[in-house]
């Protein structure tokens, strides 16, 4: 099935005025909304910088275009290039639920004899969030308040919980909150005693945090550099959670306690995915040496990021489909789906981004994109402007390291925000909208 536009309300803008980014900013109130997610466990377990979350949106408010074009309301025919104002995002309505996965570090004490240590493991874990209170689908759709648990149905890649899991009500938040844990070797009840982690405990006790290994696949090291030459990594522990370069699908719907009225997406469950094409030293599709690189000397180290040749031929990573409503690279519009192969590009920018210094919530109607960043981090974020048949509409967040790319799609909505105390410098190239 073929990508749909939304039905999203745009602002007409009159001629000659400009609307007023500096209150109620959409890229701030989603950073706000980011800094609530509460984990289970105290920080230092988690490995922070990878944190990545989804927030599923049910409408998005867009800006008009300008000037004479601002009676052109129809994104379908708003074909001004060079007009960014019709681009941008006004404001945006969050469902109830949101998506969290990471790493963590768990830690365990192995019986040989005698109780030696041995290494720390790295592990995915996902996290479900659903609100609490009256104004939730559930609360709504039952009639009362779901108690203090309610149920979830889960499928991780493919994999099902095997049964409805309790998730129960965390009254610090007022959300119902589960954390999946991928590994199953560990005490995790000692590790969080011998840490003095009261939170996790008490987490462990009402059953926010539980070890699920049979959805939440796969480690760090299965992805560390060493016997990696010319591997396709897309091959390597392909179920891992965390995967660099793989999706994760998640499919979800939610349940009172006795299972009976159910928030479920009209039946069809709700199906997220964790997408942001994300590549850099620690997420591409191959490594390996080379030497006298091209006829040189010595020996070449190289990532292979994206491809569309040798045996990543046909990936389409850096092409795109072109609906009948997009310009292809050459200007033209024509009626069917088309494809093109390749990455155009009309423009390569650099940009040096001041503390507290955003790129504010825009689609692209048409073309594609690259923001590299060359020096610092920053929080990327992506998501659907139109609707994909196989998911819903979420903003994806995730920290945009140093040496690391994002590629944006036709149709991505995206943004990045600089709340370091440092300068980000970053390169961008693609094509105009």
């Amino acid at each position: 099935m073929p990508a749909t536009i939304a039905d999203d309300p745009v602002l007409r803008i009159a001629p000659g005025t400009a609307p007023d980014y500096d209150s109620a900013n959409p890229l701030m109130k989603l950073m706000r909304l980011s800094e609530l997610q509460h984990l289970a466990a105290e920080r230092h377990f988690y490995l922070t910088d990878d944190l990545q979350a989804l927030l599923p949106f049910s409408h998005l408010t867009l800006v008009g275009p300008q000037g004479e074009a601002a009676d052109v309301l129809d994104p379908k025919a708003q074909d001004s290039k060079t007009d960014f104002q019709k681009q941008n995002v006004r404001d945006f309505v969050i469902t109830d639920t949101y998506l969290l996965r990471g790493w963590v570090t768990v830690q365990a004490w192995q019986e040989l004899g005698a109780y030696e240590p041995y290494p720390d493991r790295i592990v995915p874990f996902i996290k479900l969030s659903y609100q609490g209170g009256p104004d939730s689908k559930l609360a709504v759709a039952m009639g009362r308040l779901p108690g203090d648990s309610i149920r979830l149905y889960v499928k991780v890649n493919g994999r099902e919980a095997g049964e409805l899991v309790r998730v129960p009500l965390n009254e610090t938040t007022d959300r119902y909150e589960i954390e999946f844990w991928g590994d199953h070797r560990r005490d995790l009840r000692a590790m969080f005693s011998a840490d003095g982690d009261v939170r996790a405990l008490a987490a462990l006790d009402r059953g926010e945090l539980v070890t699920r290994p049979d959805l939440i696949a796969g480690e760090r090291q299965d992805f560390a550099r060493e016997g990696k030459d010319d591997v396709d990594v897309t091959t390597v522990s392909p179920y891992c959670a965390m995967h660099p370069v793989r999706t994760l699908k998640v499919e979800v719907a939610w349940a009172d306690q006795s299972g009976t009225v159910w928030d479920s997406n009209d039946g069809r469950n709700y199906r997220y995915e964790f997408n942001m094409p994300l590549r850099g030293w620690d997420a591409y599709l191959k490594a390996g040496v080379s030497a006298n690189p091209h006829g040189g000397v010595g020996i070449l180290h190289y990532r292979n990021l994206m491809s569309n040749y040798f045996g990543f031929a046909g990936s389409r990573e850096l092409g795109r489909v072109v609906e009948p409503w997009q310009f292809d690279a050459y200007g033209n519009k024509a009626q069917g789906e088309r494809y093109e192969n390749f990455f155009s590009l009309d423009y390569v920018d650099l940009h040096i981004l001041k503390n507290d210094c955003g790129i504010g919530l825009h689609r692209h109607r048409d073309n594609q994109e690259i923001f590299f960043m060359l020096k610092g981090q920053a929080m990327m974020i992506t998501g659907d402007w139109y609707q994909q048949p196989e998911r819903e509409r979420c903003f994806e967040l995730r920290t945009l390291k140093e040496g690391h790319y994002a590629l944006l799609k036709p149709g991505m909505l995206h943004g990045l925000m600089n709340a370091t105390d440092n300068d980000i410098h970053l390169l961008m190239f693609g094509g105009y909208d």
